[in-house]
């Protein structure tokens, strides 16, 4: 790949394309994109693990049975919204965290996408952006695309989905881990059974 500065009328061509690098809610929710089972559970979850603060995102592999597997939170730039800019850093982010899925015939992995960000809940041209970086950045990886969700003031929403809740919102304080994606716990110890066996243990 050949880096260099374009000339003037190709980046004025380029300024026009990346206006086009956005997806309009309409077309996302055409997209075919999965719908989580448990959207509190995983937005409850992902702001537990990453505290996010406006302008913060967070990139989410989920497995099958949407579990957490992996996940990683950055701070958006001061730039343009532009989805390729945004496909770039998610797919730097997902090489990161996990091994790329791209020779399974059909994926299997799912990625999700939580943006903290000031304003009211509506669409807007950089969740357009950030819709369309996601969709890119997943086919690049060999993941399935998954929810595009937005943290404000308001609370947070599925964008294209119309579900969404009051908390977490971008000002909550962080709430202890979700149990979803941890490990077993352990077996309980106390009860009669073992007060039983411990007596017959110390009178041994």
């Amino acid at each position: 790949m050949t880096f260099g500065f374009a000339p003037a009328s190709a980046a004025a061509s380029t300024s026009a394309a990346s206006a086009n690098r956005l997806l309009e809610p309409a077309e996302w929710a055409a997209a075919g994109i999965p719908l989580l089972r448990d959207p509190r559970e995983v937005v409850s979850g992902l702001h537990a693990r990453h505290h996010p603060q406006p302008a913060t995102a967070v990139v989410a592999v989920l497995d099958p049975d949407e579990r957490l597997r992996a996940s990683a939170s950055f701070v958006r730039r001061q730039a343009p919204a532009d989805g390729w800019m945004f496909r770039n850093v998610l797919l730097a982010q997902l090489r990161r965290i996990i091994p790329h899925d791209l020779r399974r015939r059909t994926p299997v992995r799912t990625a999700v996408l939580l943006y903290c960000r000031d304003g009211d809940a509506r669409w807007t041209e950089e969740d357009g952006a950030w819709m369309w970086g996601l969709r890119d950045a997943c086919t690049l990886h060999g993941l399935r695309c998954g929810a595009y969700i937005t943290l404000t003031r308001d609370g947070w929403q599925v964008l294209g989905e119309g579900r969404g809740g009051r908390r977490p919102h971008s000002a909550s304080a962080p709430e202890p881990f979700a149990t979803s994606g941890a490990a077993p716990p352990l077996p309980r110890t106390g009860g009669a059974a073992s007060e039983v066996l411990r007596r017959a243990a110390a009178a041994r």
